[in-house]
């Protein structure tokens, strides 16, 4: 059986299950994007096709995610997007919730190095008045 040459259109064209496996991400996490508006994949039938765009945003929401930014923080972001080049809006936008989110995180350590040092000492304190004589177990 011979395969049809695709055409450029086609060839820039992901299913679904590829993006799922490139993205390592599930059906029903596009789904969801594409409801939210993030993602738009073009209809041919029941099929979801998706393209460069939905791939090249797909990496930002997924980054977006990681970094702990919100969804509406993400579109905000994707939506200043200016397809003529100038993406200086959407750079700048980017960059401060970059340091908003960074300052959270920063906070979010210190909090929990202090945590964690006071839990230090009670586990000593604890251990020093009750030794424990199982820790082969561990």
């Amino acid at each position: 059986m011979t395969k049809r040459p695709r055409t450029e259109l086609q060839s820039d064209l992901t299913p679904i299950s590829d993006m799922c496996a490139a993205f390592d991400v599930t059906p029903r996490t596009l789904r969801f994007y594409e409801a939210k508006e993030l993602l738009s994949p073009v209809r041919v039938g029941t099929r979801r096709l998706f393209t460069r765009r939905d791939r090249a945003r797909l990496t930002l929401i997924l980054r977006g995610k990681r970094f702990g930014f919100s969804l509406e923080e993400i579109r905000q972001t994707l939506d200043l997007y200016d397809r003529t080049g100038s993406d200086a809006a959407q750079r700048q936008r980017a960059c401060e919730i970059a340091r908003e989110r960074l300052a959270i995180m920063e906070a979010q350590r210190a909090e929990l190095d202090v945590a964690i040092a006071e839990l230090k000492t009670e586990l000593a304190a604890s251990e020093a008045r009750f030794p424990v004589t199982h820790r082969a177990a561990e």
